[in-house]
């Protein structure tokens, strides 16, 4: 069946009489989550918890994160809008020439291509709404479009350095170059997508799963633009911050800050009343720092002795299983990032192999909770504002299950390469 859409307030809207009480009662449990983050790592730095340097240390590093992540997500959103993703959602589904197996196919090498050559935020941002898109033009339900997202885009970002924060700091650490990593990871990668294609197939996309009437579907004609001139600034801009990723050394946050300017621009001139600041995503902008700063405090009590202890110094088989599976848990409680970083720092630096499958964890596995990465986060953004619904229940229990398998899976085939 087609999921409907969940009809929300505009941002900013009270019913008449509305108390501060019923207003934080209606917030998404995310928005609570994000708001008590930040709470927690305020009070951290004030009490004294966290010391001031490390709490500056952290906000100078997150600092372009943020800018990366509120302007990217302003200028997917109205580039959506401008009907970019309507236009190469019906070119995906022409090629899928009525098959569903074969759209199946193109979806996941697209989704797999996109988060290799350019990263796995990139594939959330961008991605996301041409799937969600592609579902309405095939007549099927969006759930299984919007998962090949945001499983590739965690589980195809192994290969390149590009492909995500994590590998650059890995490559950097083993002083792999990105044909060197690639040397070394493309085993694991192509196990690792393999494993969530079938995972995909058989939860999502398989008959009687993914919600259509029939057994083939009518490829769609192209859609006629409302506003030829702003499809055509906006689909510049989109490629240009593609191009600018793939081929040019710039810092992401003033690429796609760039990118956001200019789709502003083009939207205040010829359809104002689109510009809300309800395009903002609040809920990212307050998770990110607050989450942070509540992994340094724990960090700085404890944790770095606890890891030392949960890792290990074993370079084998084992030692390498055992790496990633503490990678893996540790991205689905605080997040890919600061758990590589935290993992990273007590793995020892002769251990290469341990360090590459600690990378294999906090890439293929955070797949089980919401905040667990984010290209996750980003993806639950873009839902949300396509009005998707995602029960999470179903959300955390196929991503348990190809969490452990892709992980056991990408991990036995670096082992293989050696």
């Amino acid at each position: 069946m087609r999921e409907r859409p969940v009809e929300r307030p505009e941002a900013g809207s009270e019913e008449p009489g509305e108390g501060p009480g019923r207003r934080v009662r209606r917030l998404h449990p995310l928005d609570r989550l994000a708001g008590g983050l930040l709470v927690l790592g305020l009070l951290a730095v004030v009490t004294g918890l966290l010391p001031p340097e490390p709490a500056a240390d952290e906000m100078r590093r997150v600092g372009p994160l943020v800018v990366f992540l509120g302007t990217v997500i302003v200028m997917a959103e109205l580039t959506g809008r401008a009907q970019v993703f309507d236009v190469v959602a019906a070119w995906v589904a022409r090629a899928g020439r009525g098959r569903y197996p074969l759209l199946f196919g193109l979806c996941v090498a697209f989704a797999s291509l996109t988060t290799v050559t350019l990263n796995l935020d990139t594939t959330a941002v961008l991605l996301t709404p041409v799937m969600l898109a592609l579902a309405a033009r095939v007549g099927i339900a969006p759930l299984p479009l919007a998962m090949t997202t945001v499983w590739l885009a965690n589980t195809a970002s192994l290969l390149l350095p590009v492909s995500n924060l994590t590998n650059l700091l890995a490559a950097d650490r083993v002083a792999l170059s990105p044909s060197g990593l690639a040397a070394v990871m493309w085993l694991p990668q192509l196990a690792s997508i393999a494993v969530t294609a079938a995972c995909l197939w058989v939860f999502y996309w398989r008959r009687g799963r993914r919600g259509e009437g029939q057994g083939r579907y009518t490829p769609p004609e192209a859609p006629v633009a409302g506003d030829p001139v702003l499809l055509r600034i906006c689909a510049v801009a989109c490629g240009g911050f593609l191009l600018a990723i793939l081929v040019a050394d710039f810092p992401l946050w003033s690429v796609s800050l760039t990118g956001m300017v200019v789709v502003v621009v083009a939207f205040a001139v010829r359809r104002r009343q689109e510009l809300r600041l309800s395009l903002v995503p609040w809920r990212l902008l307050v998770l990110v720092p607050g989450m942070f700063l509540v992994v340094e405090t724990v960090d700085a009590h404890g944790l770095h002795e606890l890891l030392e202890s949960a890792l290990g110094t074993g370079n084998g088989f084992v030692g390498m299983l055992r790496s990633a599976a503490v990678g893996a848990g540790l991205s689905n409680v605080v997040n890919n990032l600061p758990a590589y970083l935290a993992g990273e720092a007590v793995v020892p630096a002769e251990n290469h192999r341990q360090l590459l499958a600690l990378l294999i964890g906090v890439n293929v596995g955070p797949l089980v909770t919401p905040w667990a990465s984010l290209a996750t986060l980003l993806w639950f953004e873009r839902c949300r504002r396509h009005g998707t619904r995602i029960a999470l229940g179903r959300f955390v229990g196929t991503g348990l299950l190809l969490s452990v398998t892709g992980t056991l899976a990408a991990v036995s085939a670096l082992a293989l390469v050696g």
